[in-house]
């Protein structure tokens, strides 16, 4: 799996800049595409505008734990890793098909939580009980959204390329290759989304720190997000159907369009 976002759409965090001396040496987003595609042809890529993109591979895929998915729905894209163990009771919650897969539920929840729900993501994250790692991006409203689940039983590493872009995989060899050591793993229990940032969904009441981490010489090798239990946010603003997702995205210039009408999809041999 990977998944490349423009820095308008992702912001990452500036922690992962670090050590500064090797962003430099990270790719491009076109860059990175092209290594992954060489290394995986068989790959299925949806480009999305101004050169974001996401894409999918099953090479080495583990069928019984940690299986891949991808979905589009009413312009909403979703790679899914991994397995819900409550998968019938979300079905029913979200009146869902006995068909419906895992990314399905995922894209469910978040156009509840985007257009109606008048409570934060992390409330409807808690619900999703299993081992599972996904990204999700809103194509109609630009909005980014991606979780790990709290054990971190699923890989999910997210790094930032050499022109600043965020940069999702499951591949550590994907994410060294495309950005260098400028990576950390995505930390388990926690979402990340274009309006909030990062946060965590089990402890939603503390912030989530970057902790840096140095070589025998002094020079910073390494960064990881943990979240901070002795220091307690004063507050959580509380999502209604006046301040949705939605109105967190980044604005979309006039005569731009939206990004649903600059989607498309490639499988690759085809």
């Amino acid at each position: 799996m990977l998944a490349v976002f423009e820095k308008a759409i992702g912001k990452p965090p500036e922690e992962l800049r670090l050590p500064s001396n090797v962003l430099e040496k990270a790719k491009t987003r076109e860059e990175i595409l092209e290594t992954f595609q060489s290394s995986c042809p068989e790959s299925t890529v949806y480009y999305l505008s101004n050169g974001n993109f996401m894409a999918l591979s099953h090479a080495d895929e583990s069928i019984q734990s940690h299986p891949r998915s991808i979905v589009v729905i009413d312009d909403v894209f979703c790679i899914f890793i991994g397995i819900l163990e409550n998968t019938c009771d979300l079905r029913r919650h979200y009146g869902l098909p006995r068909q419906a897969t895992e990314a399905m539920v995922v894209v469910e929840a978040y156009k509840v939580l985007r257009d109606r729900a008048p409570y934060p993501p992390d409330q409807v994250i808690k619900d999703l009980q299993g081992k599972f790692a996904f990204i999700l991006f809103d194509a109609r409203f630009g909005t980014l959204f991606a979780a790990r689940d709290r054990d971190g039983s699923v890989e999910l590493q997210w790094a930032m390329a050499g022109d600043g872009s965020l940069v999702y995989s499951h591949d550590l060899d994907i994410i060294r290759e495309a950005c260098g050591k400028s990576f950390a793993p995505f930390p388990p229990g926690c979402i990340f989304t274009s309006g909030s940032g990062l946060t965590s969904f089990v402890h939603p009441l503390h912030k989530v720190r970057a902790s840096t981490h140095e070589d025998d010489d002094g020079h910073i090798c390494g960064v990881t997000f943990q979240v901070d239990l002795f220091t307690r946010l004063p507050s959580i603003p509380r999502t209604g159907s006046a301040g949705n997702w939605a109105d967190q995205a980044p604005v979309v210039k006039e005569g731009e369009g939206n990004w649903s009408d600059q989607a498309t999809v490639v499988k690759e041999g085809e």
